[in-house]
């Protein structure tokens, strides 16, 4: 998740208007919708990946909760955000891989056709958002983690659509357990991107 003013942010006051914070506002109803989607659809198709994107779909709702909460303060506090949201979203990566781990050993077995709809209706939400901050993408560290989250969530859900045609034509639940394990590793990765940038700023500051 991310944004800034068409790419760069005064360290003296921060370059955000009133059309940023309406972004963010969608992104949140947005998110915190599809949380609920997809947590309900996620147990009842006995998805792990689903599961996976219904946790970081309430976790970029807080985070984008959190943006809105910095964004007329300091860059360094704003920073200071941002390091948090990358933490949470390295504890995210982990939780993931762990339940990947987990329904592998139980063998588990999704519902192809629900990963394959929700998955859709998740990637369309996510395509959206990430439109919406596209602009902002190259802002500080609290605007980058926005567009980072964004961005990585429309790549899980289409992995996610893949997934349930894997699982589809094999019978197996491997297809989606490897997405799931794919975006763990994506939101470690955005994770170490995110709180190495949120290092650097609040150390200038």
């Amino acid at each position: 998740m991310s944004a800034c003013c068409n790419g760069g942010c005064s360290a003296e006051k921060p370059p955000v208007g009133r059309r940023y914070r309406r972004i963010l506002w969608i992104a949140l109803a947005i998110n915190a919708g599809m949380f609920i989607v997809e947590l309900f659809s996620g147990w009842k198709a006995g998805s792990v990946s689903l599961l996976a994107d219904a946790v970081d779909f309430l976790g970029d709702a807080a985070n984008y909760g959190l943006s809105l909460f910095v964004l007329a303060m300091l860059p360094v506090w704003r920073s200071r955000a941002a390091l948090i949201k990358g933490i949470t979203m390295g504890g995210y990566g982990l939780f993931v891989i762990g339940t990947a781990v987990s329904h592998a050993a139980s063998r588990t077995v999704p519902e192809p056709v629900v990963m394959g709809i929700v998955g859709f209706v998740a990637l369309l939400a996510n395509v959206s958002v990430a439109a919406l901050l596209f602009a902002y993408r190259n802002g500080d560290s609290n605007m980058r983690s926005v567009w980072l989250c964004s961005r990585n969530d429309a790549i899980s859900n289409l992995a996610v659509m893949l997934a349930a045609l894997g699982v589809f034509g094999t019978g197996t639940g491997g297809p989606d357990i490897a997405v799931a394990a794919i975006m763990g590793i994506l939101g470690l990765t955005a994770a170490r991107t995110v709180i190495r940038q949120a290092r650097t700023e609040i150390k200038a500051a």
